[in-house]
């Protein structure tokens, strides 16, 4: 379940980011294995991508208060992590920021089921003591920085974009993630599409071996590494910037435009089907999809997260009615 920001990816996916925008978003997802391990007692256990954590953990809070008989356990441990368990069928259900490949899917030993839940952004957050303004990056920057080429807060390329701004001459460090990633994948790409020596040396995928930097687990470990750094930048999921107050920066877009992630900013369209089949856990889970989708979404703008549109909900509750539990 879940989203993020930047440029993302458009086309078999079941998301698609609003056309025009190139800052890099993405759509939390949970992944449900069909004819995953019964369990006598209605205890759901789940493992994945780090972003939506903190509306997760308030989801099955909340829904364990209307429904004690029904609990809910999930480990953040990065998309990548999800992925391996749910085709280790290990747990019920995971978390990644983009759907599994064609390959992982055709890996998994059971039919595997997408359906977007949250919404988000994966912003530039960094940490220049003494420089409070909001800064300005161009995706082909990003990707400078990421490869090692610009390695100073005062390069011309970054002073250009932000006129009247004081940077430092300091280095920066660059600061990534070290475990397999949703929230790297949506980086990458977008940097990728920026960047043809991007791609050429780093390219697309949720782990990747970078030419520079320090590595942190998580969108929590990148976010501690950029707090704890003077002259830090790295990317992490919207709310963890909002929540450990970080500045983020704003990103160019196709027009040009320099655009500030937001709840509002965030956008996108998502549908899928299901078919689970052991009945209890089958159902609970059901139940909480159809909850999440719709009560649950009210809880989304106090974590800093978009709720899905109106009729993204209305076709996710239509495939859902679909499911067959028995």
């Amino acid at each position: 379940m879940r989203s993020s920001t930047s440029d993302t990816k458009k086309g078999s996916y079941p998301f698609s980011a609003k056309k025009g925008y190139d800052p890099f978003f993405a759509a939390a997802l949970v992944v449900v294995a069909l004819g995953a391990g019964v369990s006598a007692a209605v205890k759901i256990n789940g493992a994945g991508a780090t972003f939506p954590y903190p509306i997760y953990s308030k989801w099955f809070s909340e829904y364990n208060k209307l429904h004690p008989d029904v609990e809910i356990n999930y480990q953040s441990i990065g998309s990548g992590g999800g992925i391996r368990q749910i085709q280790a069928q290990t747990v019920f259900f995971g978390a990644t920021d983009g759907p599994m490949t064609p390959d992982q899917l055709q890996a998994s030993p059971s039919k595997i089921l997408h359906f977007p839940t949250v919404l988000g952004a994966v912003v530039p957050v960094y940490n220049i003591p003494n420089v409070r303004a909001e800064l300005k990056f161009s995706g082909s920057l990003l990707a400078d920085i990421f490869l090692g080429k610009v390695t100073k807060w005062n390069d011309p390329a970054i002073a250009k974009l932000n006129p009247g701004v004081s940077l430092p001459g300091s280095d920066i460090t660059v600061v990534h993630r070290s475990d397999g990633s949703g929230t790297t994948y949506i980086w990458v790409d977008y940097l990728s599409k920026t960047s043809p020596e991007f791609l050429k040396k780093v390219g697309v995928n949720t782990s990747v071996n970078w030419p520079t930097g320090v590595g942190g687990r998580g969108n929590e470990g990148v976010s501690a590494l950029v707090t704890q750094t003077p002259g830090a930048l790295g990317y992490v999921e919207l709310i963890y910037a909002l929540q450990n107050k970080i500045s983020y920066g704003t990103v160019q877009n196709m027009a040009g435009e320099f655009v500030k992630a937001s709840v509002e900013s965030v956008t996108a369209a998502a549908s899928a089907a299901a078919n689970p089949k052991d009945k209890a856990m089958s159902k609970a889970m059901i139940d909480f999809m159809k909850w999440a989708l719709t009560d649950g979404q009210k809880y989304c703008g106090d974590l800093g997260y978009a709720p899905l549109p109106a009729d993204v909900v209305k076709l996710e509750l239509a495939a859902l009615g679909r499911v067959k539990t028995s």
